[in-house]
């Protein structure tokens, strides 16, 4: 049998031996899932066929690509061996990220699916997100690791880099003690349960809701669709707040400045049919009173409540909007007023002003 002849059959048999298994392998996954329509595992795996497909056929071609006998193969038999190598290890960790990531994603699937409190959903998928996040960076640094050994340069260097391994890890760890306390306080987070994913924070004045967490940084997307990425160690080593600690519903309050004549009882009247009309009210409670007094106002307070922070906010400016509306039309004169004086008045006054002289609202 001549080299070429040897060439096709080992290159022709290898890609048809890899069709047919990663054939085979995507057929069973498919019975599998019509099987289990509970669980999305088996369906998840499918995506690994290419993976798999180009591992099986690395793996064929660096085993027998000696036995093709083909000159320009022996010539250059040390680089195409290397070639398959760095293929066949590249193609492995694809695989084993992929199949890692298939498995945890299905148990997610199936957890969020029969669990019902929110929050354990999202302390759960925080968890995956940097289980996984940690599994494909592994995976990669030993990968990449497995590559340069496979050159005999590199090996040489590893054996005197080994040597001097003590001195290199504690200059390393100088170095990169902040990054080292990011990746640790990312670990913190992720089985501490300080924060999760959707949950609503305020940090650094501005409030938002987590949308990303990595193993060192962290992102909030404020109401105002800005993204605020800060490292994790900020909220391991920072007091914030987290609205969805406990449950995500919430009590807020509405100031009003009003005048001492105001009508306080009409106002919590008020404040009750706003609620009875506003679908964003969870019903828990609400209340009115005054809180303080200065010598011009009276400071009214309203407590409200809703299911969330962001029905929260529209409640609060709901009974603001209507209650200032309501007071201008039905009791103008609940309003502050704002007394002015000039010195022209006091001067053709006889220096003072007669009494009860009040200039409308707003002067």
């Amino acid at each position: 049998m001549n080299s070429a002849l040897r060439l096709l059959t080992v290159l022709g048999g290898s890609i048809l031996l890899t069709a047919v298994v990663g054939w085979v392998i995507d057929v069973l996954l498919r019975r599998a899932d019509a099987r289990h329509p509970e669980t999305p595992l088996w369906n998840s795996l499918r995506r690994c066929r290419t993976a798999l497909q180009i591992v099986l056929l690395a793996a064929l071609l660096r085993a027998a690509y000696r036995q093709t006998v083909w000159r320009p193969l022996q010539d250059h038999e040390e680089a195409v061996g290397r070639a398959l190598s760095l293929a066949l290890i590249g193609a492995g960790a694809w695989l084993i990220v992929g199949m890692t990531s298939a498995t945890v994603e299905s148990g997610y699937a199936r957890y969020a699916t029969g669990t019902r409190d929110p929050a354990r959903v999202r302390r759960v998928r925080t968890q995956v997100t940097l289980i996984m996040r940690v599994v494909t960076a592994v995976v990669g640094v030993v990968a990449v690791a497995a590559m340069l050994l496979t050159f005999p340069s590199f090996r040489a260097l590893g054996t005197s880099v080994l040597a001097s391994a003590g001195i290199i890890g504690i200059v390393a760890g100088v170095a990169a003690q902040s990054t080292l306390g990011n990746l640790f306080a990312g670990f913190q987070i992720a089985f501490g349960d300080m924060v999760r994913i959707g949950d609503t924070v305020v940090v650094a004045n501005e409030w938002g809701v987590v949308e990303e967490i990595t193993l060192t940084f962290l992102a909030v997307r404020t109401w105002d669709e800005r993204r605020i990425t800060m490292p994790v160690s900020y909220f391991t080593t920072r007091p914030f707040e987290n609205w969805s600690r406990g449950g995500a519903q919430m009590t807020g309050t509405v100031f009003l400045h009003c005048d001492h004549s105001a009508p306080v009882d009409l106002i919590r009247d008020k404040v009750r049919e706003i609620l009875d009309h506003c679908p964003q009210w969870d019903g828990r409670g609400w209340d009115v009173a005054v809180t303080e007094t200065t010598p011009s106002t009276m400071v009214v307070r309203a407590v409200v409540t809703a299911k969330d922070p962001d029905c929260l906010w529209t409640v609060r400016c709901a009974v603001r909007e209507q209650l200032i509306g309501w007071l201008s039309e039905k009791h103008p004169h609940a309003l502050p007023r704002l007394v002015l004086e000039g010195a022209g008045d006091r001067d053709r006054a006889g220096g003072g002003t007669s009494p009860g002289a009040r200039p409308p609202y707003g002067g």
